[in-house]
């Protein structure tokens, strides 16, 4: 997938913590740890805005559908939801928390903030202003909260008040002649008062305004008035009809009047001269009063104001910037790009990448675990190879050498190598430790390739054919091609080894699987005839089971050794789901997407996965054959194919209204739609419509450690691993031992105690709560009395602690007590040996 798909990308506080939308899920990428994370809560269409708190505890992500989600970031967890009329184009959160300015449409409205405190409704409406002539781009607040600068598509920028009782007329910037993208207030560094205000415009004009405070606030006077000719003469003013002058000391006092009444000048004009580009992004830093800017070539550029003094300017790449913030700190420049779903972080002083993350361009076609489960190899339809660390979710490397789309990748058992097959007629070999393709495979005439595979001892590599139905063969070290095997009549979609011998299965749409003796080159050893055509198949990890799904929907398992059909699941009922925008009849009744393309064993062979073009991955037992679960990979209604039922109203004689492109042609808000919506509309099979991509899945994958699998979807790679903390697995259980107990023993101040329950007990939450609850002088004597089976327990939660705990000191004076104690090191010995 992507780190970002379009839309805000926010920090979270003053902390190292970037969120970015992806889809209609909100990705955390913590840029200190270097790992990113999926928060657990999804939205019903593409997030579009997010903000988040001051204090960085509480995010409100609104998707393009007007809803809104409020979550706590700390907890993971959504705590209300709320509806606006239209898909707010702005949203921010004042600094001192209490309000959040929303842009709805044509109007500007400002909500309190949902409080600690249990309410029916929790946002309450406190102002309303209309009277734009066009939507708003951007908000920014004053340091006090009590007025709003909104930067608008009308040409203008407006100072609104918040609070009321101080008028409801707003001052208007004006004098541009685009779109204004950005208004940002400036403070004097030392007072912390408003001083200043940039207007940033689209045709890359910045606008400085500054305050006129006391008689300057005053009109000039008029041409050939007395009052003109003494100014002129260097006569000074006086009394009655002229205007007063202030003291110096009134001078000093600061100005009660708000700043939406206060009188405004324009300084000066400065232009960015990058056109014929638009700039499409920019932010400003209020502590270091610089400015940040990014436009449609992928040019970005810092400037010191308001001296207008370019620090860098330098080029990400060639499609739009989309956003453009700084951090907390201001030595942090974020950048996202929605065409290319590029996430890069900069740090302007060292001129260096903290973050420089892309995603595919297009969907991913396949996926492959590496033997230790550390790296997950993809490959889509932008020719690209990519691989990622699962444990970070970062891609660290990126093999651009294919020149079509990318339709098997494979790991070696050695864990060094990778392997891919595309549809341009070649199979690569990728070393994973220089990061080069040092060997290509091809064949003496072109023919595309749909799958791979590799003997377990990467001396034999196989490959599938779409055109020509045959497996070709070569040799690992000497790159020759050994054979070609002949006798499916159908494209070769299926491939893999038995992992105990030397057979080659494969399936075909002829309706057939067939096993070959691939070393003995004796060609197909078996065949498996089937009612209808085959589409993928799989190999149980102890290779004395071979499952295959055919159109029909059902999932047939063979025993390769006899030749028998073993067991048959009928799966067409459990993928069924989702009925697209073009289809006629109704989800329960159409035939369409009914059956698997893509099977995975789990690691012990007694769990296989199934999917294929539908939202569902179904999980069942093969001894009992049920279905076990059904995982839903989305539930975003901006792709198709998610609802089972369509709103009549609707469908008309000339089709589907959702098929009507009625959006603006040239989208300015930092939304593109045109990221996976009409790219790959044109492309063989990646859609039905040019409206919306539809939701599916690709190919599943188990990882080796059986913890986790991984799904191929429209969305992206989706992970799911086993949740830790609903497992409950005590080691030393009694009828005393309860949570209960723990929360009394440390109430009552008995932290040994409650530490031997915690960890009797294996909850990871109480063990956790037990640690900090010592005193940093009692934690030789409380971690030197516990149990000696215990010990290797409280060592799993040191660990665990040292990767996310922010005490490091404190956990560190823990972990020293069982290795510095010579009791304990030499029972520790006795327990490694074990």
């Amino acid at each position: 997938g992507a780190p970002y798909r379009g839309g805000d990308a926010v920090f979270a506080g003053d902390s190292s913590v970037l969120l970015s939308a992806v889809g209609n899920r909100v990705a955390t990428t913590d840029l200190a740890a270097a790992s990113s994370l999926t928060l657990p809560f999804e939205s019903s269409a593409n997030i579009a805005r997010l903000a988040t708190s001051p204090s960085g505890d509480f995010l409100l992500a609104c998707d393009d559908k007007g809803r809104a989600l409020y979550a706590n970031l700390r907890r993971r967890a959504v705590l209300h939801r709320v509806s606006f009329k239209a898909a707010p184009s702005a949203v921010r959160f004042s600094p001192d928390g209490q309000f959040i300015a929303v842009a709805v449409g044509k109007l500007v409205q400002i909500w309190r903030s949902p409080s600690f405190r249990r309410e029916f409704f929790p946002f309450h409406l406190l102002r309303t202003f209309p009277g734009f002539a066009a939507g708003v781009t951007s908000f920014d607040w004053s340091p006090d909260s009590a007025s709003l600068l909104v930067a608008c598509k009308d040409l203008t920028a407006r100072l609104l008040p918040v609070k009321r009782g101080t008028g409801n007329k707003p001052f208007l910037f004006l004098g541009h002649r685009a779109a204004v993208v950005g208004a940002f207030f400036a403070t004097d560094k030392k007072t912390g008062r408003v001083h200043g205000v940039y207007t940033v415009s689209k045709d890359g004009a910045i606008f400085t305004w500054n305050l006129v405070e006391g008689d300057d606030a005053a009109s000039p006077p008029s041409p050939g008035t007395p009052e003109q000719e003494s100014e002129q003469n260097g006569e000074p003013e006086i009394d009655a009809g002229n205007r007063k002058r202030k003291s110096l000391g009134e001078l000093e006092e600061p100005s009660t009047t708000p700043l939406h009444l206060a009188k405004w000048e324009l300084q000066k004009k400065n232009f960015f001269m990058q056109a014929p580009a638009k700039l499409t992004a920019c932010d400003y830093h209020r502590d270091l009063d610089m400015v940040v800017v990014g436009f449609s070539n992928g040019v970005f550029g810092l400037y010191q104001m308001p001296d207008f003094v370019c620090h860098c300017q330098l080029s990400i790449s060639r499609e739009k910037i989309t956003t453009a913030i700084f951090n907390s700190l201001g030595n942090w420049l974020v950048f996202g790009c929605a065409k290319l779903g590029q996430l890069l972080v900069w740090e302007w002083r060292s001129e260096t990448y903290i973050l420089k993350q892309q995603g595919h361009y297009f969907d991913v076609n396949c996926i492959a675990y590496s033997p230790d489960s550390q790296l997950i190899a993809t490959g889509a339809d932008d020719n690209k190879v990519k691989v990622w660390t699962a444990a970070t979710g970062f891609c660290f490397i990126t093999f651009s050498e294919h020149t079509n789309a990318v339709t098997a990748v494979h790991f070696m058992a050695n864990n060094h190598s990778l392997l891919s097959a595309s549809l341009d007629g070649t199979i690569r070999a990728w070393d994973l430790f220089r990061y080069r393709n040092f060997k290509t495979f091809t064949t003496p005439s072109p023919r595309q390739f749909v799958s791979l595979t590799a003997d377990q001892s990467g001396e034999v590599i196989c490959a599938g054919t779409l055109d020509s139905f045959e497996i070709y063969v070569w040799s690992m070290k000497t790159g020759r091609l050994l054979d070609v095997l002949s006798g499916h009549q159908g494209p070769v979609h299926g491939l893999m080894f038995s992992p105990i011998s030397a057979i080659l299965a494969s399936s075909s749409w002829d309706k057939t699987v067939r096993l070959w003796d691939v070393f003995e080159s004796k060609g197909a050893v078996e065949t498996f005839q089937h009612s209808h055509d085959v589409l993928t198949l799989a190999y149980r990890p102890d290779g004395r089971q071979i499952a295959c799904s055919t159109l029909d929907g059902l999932i047939n398992f063979w025993d390769p050794f006899d030749g028998l059909l073993m067991y048959t699941i009928e799966g067409r009922r459990d993928i069924s789901g989702g009925r697209l925008m073009t289809d006629r009849r109704s989800a329960a009744n159409t035939s369409i997407g009914k059956y698997f393309t893509t099977l995975c064993y789990s690691a012990d062979g007694s769990y296989i996965l199934a999917g294929g073009n539908s939202k569902y991955i179904c999980m069942y037992d093969i001894g009992e054959q049920v279905l076990l679960r059904r995982f839903q990979i989305t539930r975003n209604l901006s792709l198709d194919g998610v609802l089972d039922f369509l709103n009549s109203k609707n469908m008309t004689d000339a089709g589907p209204l959702d098929l009507i492109d009625d959006e603006d042609s040239d989208v300015e808000d930092g939304i593109d739609q045109q990221t996976r919506g009409s790219l790959g509309h044109g492309l063989p099979g990646s859609m039905a419509n040019r409206g919306r991509p539809i939701a599916r899945t690709k190919c599943v994958k188990f990882a080796p450690t059986g913890r986790s699998f991984a799904a191929a979807t429209t969305d992206g790679v989706l992970l799911y691993s086993v949740d830790e903390s609903f497992i409950f697995d005590p080691t030393d259980l009694d009828i005393d031992v309860t949570p209960e107990k723990v929360e009394e023993a440390l109430a009552e101040n008995q932290q040994q105690r409650a530490l031997v329950l915690s960890l009797r007990l294996n909850e990871d939450s109480l063990i956790k709560k037990c640690i900090f609850a010592v005193d940093p002088s009692n934690v030789r004597a409380i971690c030197s009395s516990v149990p000696f089976k215990y010990l290797q327990r409280l060592i799993d939660a040191f660990a665990d602690l040292l990767e996310s705990c922010p005490h490091l000191e404190f956990i560190l004076l823990w972990a020293q007590v069982p290795f510095s104690s010579s009791f304990f090191l030499s029972k520790l010995l006795v327990l490694v040996k074990h």
